[in-house]
């Protein structure tokens, strides 16, 4: 964190991934997306993420679409609050 702009470095989304908005939890590890595209999506929690990050309803998230079923979604990343939020100032969300 810079010390005077109070700006963080933030993971971005790569080529092949975008931002979304979690809209429902389905459980199971899944959860409904509303992607940057426009498009809603089935994401999927991975195994990694399951258990040590807390996925909830209007979370900002990472998911990258899947190649084979543009339907569904693997969920990447999450950003805490305050990232969320400095997302929404800059720009990259709505």
């Amino acid at each position: 964190m810079s010390e005077t702009s109070g700006r963080r470095n933030l993971r971005m989304p790569d080529d092949n991934q975008q931002f979304a908005v979690v809209t429902n939890m389905l459980g199971g590890g899944r959860v409904r997306l509303r992607c940057q595209d426009g498009e809603e999506r089935m994401g999927r929690i991975p195994g990694r993420m399951r258990f040590r990050t807390w996925i909830n309803e209007d979370d900002i998230v990472i998911a990258e679409p899947w190649d084979w079923q543009d339907e569904k979604a693997d969920v990447e990343w999450r950003y805490e609050d305050d990232a969320a939020d400095q997302l929404r100032r800059e720009g990259h969300i709505e």
